[in-house]
Parts: C-alpha cells; structure tokens; sequence
C-alpha cells in the first residue's frame, strides 16, 4: 500500500496520471513467453532458490526482450523482491546488489515511472537501510533514460537532501554527489538548448528552491570533510549546483556567496590542481553570462586563488601553477581592469612572494595576447619599471621573466621602459657582485643564474615579432662597447645578424634615439665605427674571452661592415668565414690562440691597405690609443692593443701623427711590469713592418732622451727620475725593442742602420742602466736577436770587427760576473745564445777568444753548481725551473761548440775541449760528470755530422776519460758514457773506412742499470773488449794516461771500472806495445801513490805479471834502475818481488 501511495503522489507531482481507458488496455495486453519466464524467475527469487545473482541476470535478460512486458502484479511482486536486496544493509554481496540494480534498470524499460516511485521511497526512507545502489541505480536510470528523468529532477533534489543528512563520509557521499553532478549537467543542458522548458514555471521554481536547499544542505553538512576524496566529491557537485543556479540572474546573488565556499576550501586541499578545475569550470560558466562579478567578491575570489600561487608554504606542482594560473587568466578576462589593478597593488606589497607571483601572472597576461591587455599593457609596464631597483634575488628574477613574456608578445608597447637597456644593467649588476667576491656560494650561484638568464633572454628573441626592429635597431650597438657587457656579445650578434637578414640594418640611425636615453646608457665619446671595431676586435683577439665570444665579435664586424666603412664588405665577407673556421677548429693548421692573434692582426692589417682612407686609419689610432690608456695592465686586452695599434700606426703615412702616439705611449708605459715592456716591444715592432725609418727615429730620440744628462750636470729631480727603477727598466725595454726592430727590418734598412744605430743605441742605453738582472738579460737578447737579424744579410758582409769585440768583452764580463753566484740565474743561458748567433758573424773570433769563450761557458755550465748547491736546489720549490733552465743551457752550449768548430778549421780547438771537459770528468761531483758527459756527447755528435777527425786524434784520451764513467753511480751518466762510445767508433770506423759494430755496445747498456755491482763490471768488461777491438794502438799512451787521472781522483767502482778497461786492453794489445812498456810502468808507478791504492792493487798486480810475461826483458830493464825517492812502498814491494822471482 505505500508504493501505491508513492506512485499516486509521483504521479500527482509530474502530472500523468493515468487514464482508465489506457489502464484497461494495458491490463488487456496479452503476456508472451517473456513473462512467464519473467513470472518463474520471480518466484525462484522468493523461494530463495539457487544463485541469486544468476538469477537477476536472467531476470535483466528476460526484460530486455522487445515483448517482455510483465503485469503490474508481477512488477509489484518485483519491485518489492528486488528492493529487500537492493536497499539490505548486510547479508546481501555486492555482486547481488549490483545485479538488482540491473533488474531495475531493465524494468524501467516498460515500467518506469513505477522504478522511479520505488527509488524515490527508498531515498526519503530514514531507517536502517543502505542507499549506495539506489544512488547508484539513479545514476544508471538517468545515463539510460535521460530525457524520462527529467521531470522528476526537482523530486530527486528533494530526496537527496535526506541522503546528505544522513551521510557524512565514505563512498555513499561521493556517489550522492556523483548524481547530483549528472542529473545537474542535464538540467543544464535543456535550459540551455533553447527548446520548450518541460517544466511549468512554478516547477521550474521548485526546482530552483530544492537546489538551493540541497547546495545549502551540502555546504551545512559536509563543508567539515576531512578525507581528500570526499572534499573533491563535494567541491564537484557544489560547482555543478553552482553552474546551474548561474543560469537565473535571480539566483546570482546566492551564487557569489556560494562560491567563496568553493574557493577558500581549496588553500586546505593538497591536490590544488582538481580544486582549480572545479573553479575553472564554474569561471567558464560564469564568462559566458551576461553578469557582472560584485568587486567586493571578485576581490575575494581572486585573494584566495593568488593565495595559492605565493604561498610558500605549499609545494606545488608544476600541473597545479599552471591551472592556479588559468584560474586568474579567466577572472582577467571576466574583469580586465580589477584583475590588472589587483596584481598591480600586489607588486606595491612588501611580501616577495607575493610580488613575484604578480610578476608571473602579469607576463602570462601578457603573453596571452588578449585584446584588453594591449590597452593595458603600458599601464602594466610602468608599475614593473618600479621594480628595477628592488635587490631581492627572487624578485630581480621575476621581471626579468616578465620582459621575456613582454619582448615576445608585445615588442612595440616598450616604449614607456627600455627593458633591453635593464637586460644589459642586469647582466653588469650581476657581474659587478660576483666580481667583488663577497658573496656565499649560493648567492654567486644566483648570479650566475641571473646572467644565464639575460642572456637566454636576449637570445631567444624573435625579431620578426611586431615592433621588435624598431626596439632593438640600433638600440643594441649602444652595448657592444661597454667592456661590462661582453659577455651578451653571442646573444647581440645573433639578434643582428637576424636582423641584417630582414635588411633593417639601415632603418634608424643612433642619432634617432632619445638623447637622454644615449647620454645614461652610454657614457662616453660617441659611438663611432672605430670606437665600434676596436671593441670587437679587442674581443675578438682576447683567448681569455673563449671561441664563442670572439665568434660572436667576428660575426658582428661581418654583419655590420657597412656602418664601418664602405671598402669592407667584399673583403670581410671572403676573410671573416676562414676566422671563424679557425675558431672553431675545422683549420688542421691552426695550432693555438698565438696563430689565430697573428691571423687576426694580418686581417686587419689587410683591411687597412682596402681602406686607403689616411682620416680614417688615424681616427682608429686614436680610438685604438685611448683605448690603450685607459686599459689596466694586468687586462688581458692590453697585449692586444699594442699589437693592434702598432698595426695600424704602420699602415698610417703622417709621420707626426706616428710619433705622436708612439712617444705617447712610451711615456705612459710601465716598464716595471713584464706585460708592459713587452707591449711596447710589441707596439715598436709591429709599427716598424712599413715605417721602419720613423720608429728608429723616434726610438732614438727617447733613447737620448732617457740618457741625455747621464755624466752631465742636471736638476736633482731631473736625476732621480733618470735613476728611478721605472727609467731603468724603460731602458732595458728599448734594448729589447732595437733588438725586434732589427728581426723585422728589411736587408737594405739593416744595413744602413744596424751598426750606427740600432747597436749604437743598445749600448748607449746599456751605459746608462743600472746594470741589474734585467738590464743584463734585455742587453744579452738584444745581442741575440741583431746578430740572428744579421745573419740573414747573407755571408758577403762582415760586421765590424771592433764592435763585435766589443760587444764580446761585454758577454765575456757578464759570464765571469754570474759564475759561483746566483744559483738560479738565466743568464749564463742568455750568453751562450747570444755567443752562438755572435760567433756566426763574419769575421771569426780569434783562437785566444774562442779558447776564453770556451772556458767561461763550461764553468758556468758544467763545473758550476757545486754539488752541495745542486742538494739545496733539488730541495727547494725552482727544483723543477732550474734543472730545466740548466739542461737548456747545456743544449745551447753544445750549439755554441758546434759554431766554433765550424769556424775554427784547426784541430787545436777541439783539443782545448777536450782539455776543458777533462777535469769535469773526474771531478768527484757526480751532477758536474754528468753535464760533462752530455756536452761530451753533443761535441761528439757535431764531429760525426760535420765529419771531422779532430776525435780520432783524441781517441785514446776520451775513451781513457769515458770507460770508468760506465760504472758512474748515476745511471743517466752511465748511459750518456755508452753514447759517447758509440759516437767515438762511428767516427773511428769513418776515418778507417771500416765496419764497426756499435750496435753491440746499446745491446749491453741493460746489464749497467741493474743495481748489482759485479753485473755492472761484467758488463763494462764486455764493453771494454768491444772498443778495444778498434782500438788504434798508437794511442795506448793517451789511454793510459787518461786512465790513470781516473785512478788517482777518482774512488769506488770507478777505479774498478778503470782497472777492468786497463787489464783487457793490456791483455789484448799485450805484444803490440813493447815500445810503450817504459812509459806503462811508469804510469803505473804514478798510480801506486793514489789514495785508491789498495782498490787498484789487485789489476796493478795483473798488469805487472801481463807485462812481465810477454814483455819480460823490458820489463826487467825498467826494474832494474833504481828506485826513486818518490816511488811508494807498494811500488817498492813489486819491484822486489819480480827481481827475486826472476833471479831464481
């Protein structure tokens, strides 16, 4: 009876109540097949036979059929069987209820408005019932029969309210408003189709009145939702109510209060990108109504999604900015100017995540493009110039941001703020901090973030957006000269070369611009195209820079070589490409930064002969010199500038003009300091290519006058500054700079002016120095190089003869001056190489000359250090530059001795070589024997390839001073003795014109490394037997003698190695030396008196008893004299012994 009473009322509410004549059809309406089984399934249902769930899906099967329609009694019985499980609060599975759910689906097919009845009483019942699947089953009724569903929506609204006051949580909760979504969405729809409502106007106003009641219902009992499925359940079906309350303006007002409810829960949910959607949603709704948001709510709304955006508190995902920020987007489009003034009052707010969130939102604003930001773009622009100054790191970050969104949306509305200029002030800030050094690591990562950025922004500009030329054009060459800005070159250069495609090159002059604007962002000499080319090639010419940075500044020259001059292009665009291949290293002949400086210096040289323009070439000079002047010395650029300078001083043809900047600049140089003196050497040679006669002159003119006044009578000022150590090192830079000058002259010019002038200089300015370290080094390398100048004249001049023994006795002075002294010192090494290019100067020196030369040179380098100095120097921190310093010189010593055996024909010569290397030999300092050895070798090395004999002459007496050495403690030396062996019978087998095997002396060199003593001595006896097999008997006295000065200094496995070589010549040669014997035992005696005695003893005793076998009568002969007072009891003792023997 309460479903019927149900039905009655639902058929009251929607207006259909049947007629009777229609009831007696229906009841008159035969029941096929279907219905039976429909009848049968029922009953097994009530009899609680088999599997329940099989059977309702039979039963759905059955009621599907096109002609199931089964009586109302049979529905009744249904609907009542079906409703115990559906609605069963336990004891019934999911999948049963699931199923009956089905059932009711499938009988609303015919029987609709009954299902419809039964639900609805199951929605208001209040007792101890589950409702899920009638939630469910509601749902499925409306995704089935929508349009049957619709005039029973206010009926439903009404029955959800009672769901809401029962629920509280849980998957009942999210399913209720999962209805209330779909029966909603459909509302919607048919208000919005346009077609006849289906509702009278006081139903529609039924309607309204449940959603209201049901959205205040939903808000009063589950606004406290603690699990987050629930909360997103909850804001969807209030947005949805929302949505459709929209569509009457009457309902608006209760929209607004509504929707601060859906907002301001969002800043408590974590997934804020789901709370964004739902206002999303409603804000599209809104946008598409002819309705105006009150401002007191619109400030309210959009507080609390900003709040979102700023929120530090809150880790949002990327996902979630980007829906927070469509959210604004939206309000900006509902209310343009509150948004704009919003945002606007938060960058006047001390908050800096407010602000910088502003800053976000107002570039997506302007990257949108949307019509009513172009109006208030300016507007916008203004109150973000405010912020420039501001020095929070977030915050200098966000603008920079906004002028990216700006530059590629709106280019031309700059106009109110010159963001390309605060791009370049943002890059020098940022150096300017993390070149003062006081920042933590955190704060110069920062920076160096900041900088990344400006030049990302810079970049990736598109010139071909609006207005973007008419920005940049020629705005951008303002900072290619700034030295602050160098590191924004490569984005400049990419910007103009897009825009030297596009040929907007020539649109505005620099003089266009706003005056103002030029005097504050460029201070300084206007802009002119030397002031423009000297900036790019000091950056093109700086390898401190990087190849990207001097690509970047080549790249700009090529791109602008019309605002430079008209000659250039034709030229640049051949050259510039083969630069820049350099750069980037496609040129297999491109060695390092040295050759590329050279290559760029002879571009330039060459753009100047293009030129042809003298105004233009000294204007560069000018701007070159200025630049030079204002340059630090310890800039990498400096070098560089001379250079370029000296460059374009040769190219000019005014001879005033030239000595202007180059006394200039000698006056303002610092020769203290190293790149100073070697810039103005730079500057003088460079300009002296094709003004050689004008830089002379002017060299010796402030030559004379750096000496004028030396030894005559000037003001104590005066004085001082000519004896100050900047004019002394000034002095020793122009020695430097006469001795460049001569490399880079002509033949003609040497010539004419070498001896008088170029040398004449160098010595008056040598007169005048003080004579240190410095003074003595310029003065030694400016010998070097005028002597090498010279000697390219060719052999058919001499240079004279009294000046080059002049300049020697000066050389000669400086060698006696450093020996024993400064243990560290280059100039030993600087006069052997001046004394190598000087002796090669025509006329020869004299043999007295040659021989003092030679002694001066082998005690500064051979005998010289000690071997107590060389334990302090291995032991000190130039460990490493001194021994390097040490092995130069000795390489340069035996260049030396190479020259003079050349130009000194005689063999007396090679024997004083041999006399001075003798003692250094046998010294008992182990570092002196070797550099002995090794200049032994390299003298050795010249005989071989110049093919002398002067060696084989001295065979015996080096072979006497080497063969020990293969025993040297030092294993370096006892290989270097090997090689000078080997080096010894190559010369001996050319001047024989016979085979020797020296191969067989490198083979054994393994046995003298190994630690062993006795290996060693094995060895050097195998040695000794393969050198005395070429030995030339003539020479045993010499060999001898030579072997005996080892024994008598020398102690240890030496003076075994010495015996090992004397026992196994004697043995092999003991019948070819008869004539020789008298002196052998004399030289044996000698050696009897050596403090080594006792190590000898055993190869003396060998050698007598050689001897005393196959020289018997001449030995007896000579023990037959009588004894000296000086023999040594030794002696004395095998005397005695081999008379006895030989009486018996």
């Amino acid at each position: 009876m309460e479903r019927l009473r149900a039905l009655r009322g639902l058929f009251a509410c929607v207006g259909c109540m049947p007629r009777c004549t229609r009831r007696r059809e229906r009841s008159r309406v035969s029941s096929p097949v279907p219905t039976c089984a429909v009848t049968l399934l029922l009953q097994c249902l009530q009899d609680r036979e088999g599997d329940r769930a099989q059977a309702y899906c039979e039963l759905e099967s059955a009621l599907w059929e096109d002609d199931s329609r089964p009586p109302c009694g049979v529905v009744n019985r249904l609907l009542a069987e079906v409703s115990q499980d559906l609605t069963a609060a336990q004891g019934v599975t999911s999948n049963v209820k699931t199923a009956a759910s089905n059932v009711l689906v499938a009988l609303a097919r015919t029987h609709f408005t009954l299902v419809m009845a039964e639900l609805q009483s199951h929605l208001k019942a209040t007792g101890e019932m589950s409702k899920e699947f009638v939630l469910i089953t509601l749902s499925k009724l409306f995704s089935t029969y929508a349009p049957q569903c619709i005039p029973f929506v206010w009926l439903t609204l009404a029955g959800l309210r009672s769901v809401v006051g029962q629920v509280r949580s849980g998957q009942i909760l999210r399913i209720a408003c999962a209805v209330v979504k779909q029966w909603l969405d459909g509302v919607k729809i048919n208000l919005s189709s346009g077609t006849q409502c289906p509702w009278p106007a006081m139903e529609k106003e039924q309607i309204y009145e449940n959603l209201h009641e049901l959205l205040f219902c939903v808000v009063w009992n589950w606004q406290d939702c603690q699990e987050e499925e629930d909360k997103q359940a909850v804001l969807g079906a209030v947005a949805t109510m929302l949505d459709v309350l929209l569509q009457e303006e009457l309902h608006q007002e209760h929209v607004w209060e509504q929707l601060l409810w859906l907002v301001h829960p969002c800043q408590e949910i974590q997934d804020t990108c789901r709370v964004a959607k739902s206002l999303i949603l409603f804000l599209e709704a809104l946008e598409g109504i002819e309705s105006v948001i009150p401002k007191d709510r619109f400030l309210d709304i959009t507080s609390a999604v900003f709040y979102q955006l700023y929120d530090d508190t809150k880790q949002h995902s990327e996902a979630d900015r980007v829906q927070l920020t469509h959210c604004i987007m939206l309000q900006a489009r509902i209310c343009p100017e509150e948004m704009i003034l919003f945002l606007q009052s938060q960058l006047e707010d001390d908050w800096e995540a407010g602000c910088v969130a502003a800053l976000g939102l107002l570039g997506a604003l302007a990257r949108s493009d949307e019509p009513m930001m172009t109006e208030k773009l300016p507007q916008v622009v203004k109150a973000v110039q405010r912020l420039c100054s501001d020095p929070r790191i977030r915050v200098r970050t966000a603008v920079l941001h906004f002028i990216k969104d700006l530059l590629n949306a709106n280019a031309w509305s700059c106009s109110a703020w010159d963001v390309v200029g605060h791009i370049f002030s943002e890059f020098s800030r940022t150096m300017g901090r993390r070149a003062a050094g006081h920042l933590s690591a955190e704060e110069a990562q920062e920076e160096g973030a900041l900088q990344a950025l400006c030049m990302d922004i810079l970049g990736s500009l598109d010139v071909s957006v609006r207005g973007m030329s008419k920005l940049l054009w020629p705005r951008l060459l303002l900072f290619v000269v700034p030295a602050q800005y160098t590191g924004m070159l490569i984005p400049v250069s990419r910007c103009i070369q897009a825009l030297s495609e596009r040929e907007d090159l020539t649109g505005r002059q620099i003089e266009d611009l706003d005056p103002h604007f030029v005097s504050s962002m460029f201070q300084g000499p206007r802009l002119t195209p030397q002031t423009l080319l000297v900036r790019l090639l000091v950056v093109a010419g700086s390898p401190v820079a990087g190849s990207k940075l001097q690509a970047a500044a080549l790249l700009l020259m090529q791109n602008l070589h019309s605002r430079f001059h008209r000659a250039l292009g034709a030229m640049w665009a051949a050259e510039i490409p083969l630069l820049l291949q350099c750069l980037e290293g496609k040129e297999e002949s491109f060695l390092d930064s040295a050759e590329f400086e050279r290559r760029l210096l002879k571009f330039l040289r060459a753009s100047l002969e293009t030129i042809e323009d003298e105004a233009w070439m000294e204007a560069l000079s000018c701007e070159l010199s200025r630049w030079l002047s204002s340059s630090a010395s310890s800039s990498g650029e400096k070098s560089f500038l001379y250079k370029a300078l000296g460059t374009v001083l040769g190219a000019c043809k005014g001879v005033l003009h030239i000595q202007e900047k180059l006394l200039q600049h000698l006056e303002e140089a610092n020769a203290e300091e190293p790149c100073e003196a070697q810039g103005i050497i730079s500057l003088l040679s460079h300009a002296a290519e094709s003004n050689f006669q004008t830089v002379l002159a002017t060299l010796t003119m402030f030559a004379s006058r750096l000496c004028k006044g030396h030894n005559a009578r000037i003001s104590r000022r005066k004085k001082m500054e000519l004896d100050s150590t900047r004019a002394h090192a000034t002095r020793s830079a122009l020695m430097l700079a006469h001795g460049s000058l001569a490399l880079h002259a002509s033949k003609e010019q040497l010539l004419a002016h070498l001896e008088g002038d170029i040398v004449g200089n160098i010595l008056m300015l040598y007169s005048c120095s003080c004579r240190d370290l410095q003074n003595n080094l310029a003065l030694v390398q400016s010998i070097t190089d005028f002597s090498a100048a010279f000697q390219g004249v060719g052999d058919c001049v001499c240079f004279n003869p009294s000046l080059k023994g002049k300049l020697l006795e000066i050389l000669m002075d400086l060698l006696k001056k450093y020996y024993s002294g400064i243990p560290v010192s280059p100039v030993p090494l600087k006069v052997v190489l001046a004394l190598e290019q000087l002796s090669k100067l025509k006329p020869s020196f004299e043999s007295k000359d040659m021989d003092e030369m030679l002694v001066l040179c082998c005690k500064n380098i051979v005998t010289h250090p000690s071997a107590e100095m060389m334990l302090k120097i291995r032991k000190s921190q130039q460990a490493s530059q001194y021994l390097q310093l040490q092995q130069t010189s000795l390489k340069a010593l035996g260049r030396l001795m190479a020259v003079l055996l050349e130009t000194e024909p005689t063999g007396g010569f090679f024997q004083n070589i041999v006399h001075v290397l003798r003692r250094s030999m046998i010294s008992e300092n182990v570092w002196e024997r070797k550099r002995a050895l090794q200049t032994c070798s390299q003298l050795l090395s010249v005989c071989e390839e110049l093919q002398r004999g002067d060696a084989c002459e001295h065979f015996g007496s080096l072979v006497g001073l080497l063969a020990p050495l293969t025993c040297d403690p030092m294993p370096a030396s006892r290989q270097l003795a090997v090689t000078c062996l080997s080096s010894l019978l190559r010369i001996q087998d050319k001047a024989a014109n016979r085979v020797i095997e020296t191969r067989d002396l490198g083979s054994l060199c393994e046995g003298l490394h190994a630690c062993s003593t006795v290996s060693q001595l094995q060895t050097t006896s195998k040695m000794a037997r393969i050198v005395c097999r070429n030995f030339p008997v003539e020479r045993t006295i010499d060999f001898m003698m030579a072997i005996k000065e080892t024994i008598q200094k020398a102690k240890g496995v030496r003076v075994r190695a010495a015996g090992k070589w004397m026992t196994t010549f004697l043995q092999m040669y003991r019948k070819d030396i008869c004539w020789n014997v008298p002196p052998i035992l004399y030289i044996l005696r000698s050696c009897t008196s050596s403090p080594q005695q006792s190590t000898f003893m055993p190869f003396l005793c060998q050698v007598v008893a050689i001897l005393s076998r196959c020289q018997t009568e001449a030995v007896i002969n000579n023990f037959s004299q009588l004894l000296e007072p000086t023999d040594s009891e030794t002696w004395r003792r095998i005397r005695e012994f081999c008379l006895q023997r030989w009486s018996q």
